[in-house]
């Protein structure tokens, strides 16, 4: 893909459904002037509060399918049903402006970026704790056991595929998150200190989904 360089970065964020990665992105380019929200283009339907335009596009399977066989699309992915999808043109739009574009996406999405922008830096969100991140997905009081279960194993998957990223920022202060990500973005690389994540906290995670699906009994056949 042309118009992107190493300055301007895409800077993708991905996590578990709970994990925090769409606060991050929205303080962070709330805060930062060099970096611009990706919008995507999503199947499913607004929620609450959600804006045409802001938070996604938000169009028909017809019209989703139809940018899929232009070429129009960066990544798409299915996931819980519905499509999502990066159009190119943010892309281009921002590496010519000199702008890091933040893309809140799934993880199956962000190995896509990887292979279309070699350069993008991909990073982890993880959640500081198994038990905070299954509060706060229940606490949203919209998961019902059947949708709550397979966010959960959706996380295994997600978690299952994380080496693929650069670096892992656990979500546990808000302020500290945003920091960390703008820093990593900037600099392309870790700092002498390192990240608050690693790749072994990833796999901790996974285990402890595991562990908890047993425990409340959300596995198949419970």
């Amino acid at each position: 893909m042309t118009d992107v360089s190493l300055e301007s970065r895409p800077v993708v964020l991905s996590a578990p459904s709970g994990a925090g990665k769409t606060t991050i992105a929205r303080a962070l380019v709330e805060r930062e002037e060099d970096f611009a929200f990706s919008v995507s283009a999503t199947t499913r339907s607004s929620r609450e509060g959600e804006v045409h335009g802001l938070d996604y596009w938000f169009i028909s399977e017809e019209e989703f399918l139809k940018l899929v066989e232009n070429g129009e699309l960066a990544e798409w992915a299915e996931v819980h049903g519905d499509f999502y999808g990066t159009p190119k043109k943010n892309l281009i739009s921002a590496g010519r402006g000199g702008c890091h574009m933040v893309l809140d996406i799934d993880v199956q999405g962000a190995i896509q970026i990887r292979e279309a922008v070699p350069e993008a830096l991909l990073l982890f969100i993880l959640p500081p704790s198994v038990e905070l991140l299954f509060r706060r997905l229940t606490d949203r009081g919209t998961e019902k056991e059947e949708t709550l279960r397979r966010r959960l194993n959706t996380a295994i998957k997600e978690l299952e595929a994380a080496k693929a990223f650069d670096f892992f920022v656990i979500n546990e202060d808000l302020d500290e998150a945003v920091d960390e990500v703008c820093g990593l973005a900037r600099r392309g690389e870790a700092p002498p200190e390192g990240t608050s994540g690693t790749l072994n906290d990833a796999r901790s995670l996974l285990a402890g989904i595991e562990t908890l699906l047993r425990r409340e009994k959300l596995l198949p056949g419970h």
